[in-house]
C-alpha cells in the first residue's frame, strides 16, 4: 500500500497527509451538520452523498492537477482570469441569491460561485507578475501598476456581494509582494489608500439612507448592521444574552460551543445543529467544538498550520520566484479564510460569509480549494524531480583486516 501512495501520490506526503485528513473530517462533521438539510431532502442521505461527491471530485482535481507543470498553470491562469472577469459581470445581472447575496450562477443546471474562481487566477497572475518584478527591478513599477490595475478590476467586482472574499484576496496578494520585496514605499501607499477607501465608503453609508443609495450597494448597509450589532453585544450583556431573528447565528454557535467543553459530545451527538442556521457552512467550527470539543477544534486548527509551515519550508527551496510565491499565496488564502471563518464562529469578529476551506457544504468552494492543494502538490512533486540524484555509497563490509602470518 505504502508503494502504491509513493508511486501515484507525488509531491510533499505530509501536505497529501493534511489534505485526506481534512476530506475524511468534512465527511464526518457534514453527516452530522446537515441534519436540517437531511429533513427537508426527499431521500435524508442526498446532503451527505452531495458533499462526498463533491470531495471525490475534488480530490481527483488535485490528483491530475498536481501531474501538471507549474508552467502550464502559469500560462492558463492568464485565461482562467479573463474567464472569471467576465462570469463576475455576468453574476451582477443575472446571479442567483442565496441568503441575500447574489453570488452564484447557475451552468447546466449546476449553481457555480465565480468568486472562487477569481480568487485562484488573481493568485496566480499576481505570482507571475511579482516574479518578473523581483527578475527585472527596473520594470518594478510597470509590473507593480499591473498588479494594480487587475485588483482594482476584480476585487470591485466580488466586494459588491461579498466584501470578506475581496478584502482577504487583496491582503494575500499584499502580503505576497511584501514576501516578493517590493518597494516599501509602494506597499504603504497602497494600505494607506485602502484604509482611505474603507473609512469613506463607511461613512457615506452611515450618512447616506440605503433609500438615496443604488440597489447595488445594498450589501454595504448588511455590512454596517452586522458591526454594529457586534459592537452592541459588547457594550450591553441584555443584547449579548438574547436571542434575535438578527443574532440567531452568533448566539447558538455559543450554545454549541459551550456544550462541548473539552472533549465534546462526540461526532453525532450535536443538538445545535438543529437550531444553528448554516450549521453547515459558515458555522461549521462550532459544531465541530460541539462534537470534538476544544481538543478537536486545536486539532484542526494544528492541521492548517501544518499546511502554512510546510508551504514556508516548500517556498525556501524552490529555485525561481514563481512557484515559491505562489505557493505561498494559495496556503495564505485557505488559511487566512479559515481563521476568519473560526472567528466568526467563536463570536472574535462580526458574522461573514467565509466557509471553512474543504470541511463546509460547497461544491465551487470544495473544488477550488482542491485545486489549490494539487497545485502546491504540484509544486513540491517537480522540486524533487528537478533535485539531482545522489548514489548512494557502497556498504563498508565491517570485518577484521587479513593478517598473513609468516610460518615458523
Amino acid at each position: 500500500m505504502e508503494n502504491l501512495l509513493k508511486k501515484y501520490l507525488k509531491g510533499d506526503a505530509t501536505l497529501w497527509i493534511v489534505f485526506i485528513g481534512l476530506c475524511i473530517l468534512s465527511s464526518i462533521e457534514m453527516y452530522s451538520a446537515s441534519s436540517t438539510l437531511a429533513y427537508k431532502a426527499s431521500n435524508h442521505a442526498i446532503p451527505m452523498l452531495r458533499h462526498v461527491t463533491f470531495l471525490s471530485l475534488g480530490a481527483l482535481f488535485a490528483f491530475f492537477v498536481h501531474l501538471v507543470p507549474y508552467r502550464f498553470i502559469r500560462i492558463f491562469s492568464y485565461l482562467s482570469l479573463f474567464l472569471s472577469f467576465l462570469l463576475l459581470i455576468l453574476v451582477l445581472f443575472k446571479g442567483q441569491s442565496t441568503n441575500d447575496a447574489a453570488r452564484w450562477i447557475s451552468i447546466g443546471g449546476f449553481q457555480f460561485q465565480p468568486s472562487e474562481m477569481a480568487k485562484l487566477s488573481v493568485i496566480i497572475v499576481a505570482a507571475d507578475l511579482i516574479s518578473r518584478i523581483k527578475d527585472n527591478k527596473e520594470n518594478e513599477k510597470i509590473y507593480f501598476i499591473n498588479v494594480l490595475i487587475m485588483l482594482g478590476i476584480i476585487c470591485p467586482l466580488i466586494l459588491l456581494e461579498n466584501f470578506s472574499t475581496a478584502f482577504i484576496l487583496f491582503v494575500v496578494v499584499f502580503i505576497m509582494m511584501f514576501i516578493g520585496r517590493v518597494s516599501l514605499i509602494k506597499l504603504g501607499a497602497l494600505a494607506g489608500g485602502l484604509v482611505l477607501i474603507l473609512v469613506l465608503g463607511f461613512g457615506a453609508v452611515k450618512a447616506i439612507p440605503k433609500e438615496s443609495m443604488p440597489k447595488m450597494f445594498d450589501r454595504a448597509y448588511t455590512w454596517v448592521a452586522r458591526i454594529d450589532r457586534y459592537k452592541t453585544e459588547k457594550k450591553d450583556d441584555k443584547a449579548k444574552y438574547s436571542i434575535t431573528d438578527d443574532n440567531r447565528q452568533v448566539q447558538y454557535g455559543r450554545i454549541a460551543i459551550a456544550r462541548g467543553g473539552v472533549f465534546g459530545v462526540m461526532p453525532g451527538n450535536s443538538v445545535e445543529r438543529d437550531f444553528l442556521p448554516q450549521a453547515y457552512s459558515d458555522f461549521i467550527y462550532a459544531i465541530i467544538l460541539e462534537e470534538m470539543g476544544m481538543i478537536g477544534g486545536i486539532f484542526v486548527i494544528i492541521l492548517y498550520l501544518i499546511l502554512l509551515f510546510r508551504a514556508g519550508k516548500i517556498a525556501t527551496t524552490c529555485s525561481s520566484v514563481f512557484p515559491a510565491i505562489v505557493v505561498i499565496g494559495l496556503s495564505l488564502m485557505i488559511v487566512i479564510q479559515t481563521f476568519i471563518n473560526m472567528s466568526v464562529a467563536t463570536s472574535l469578529i462580526p458574522v461573514t460569509g467565509q466557509p471553512l476551506p474543504l470541511i463546509s457544504r460547497g461544491g465551487t468552494s470544495i473544488l477550488i480549494t482542491c485545486v489549490y492543494f494539487g497545485i502546491i502538490l504540484g509544486i513540491t512533486r517537480q522540486i524533487k524531480s528537478e533535485q539531482p540524484y545522489e548514489e548512494e555509497p557502497e556498504p563498508v563490509e565491517d570485518t577484521l583486516p587479513v593478517v598473513e602470518l609468516e610460518s615458523l
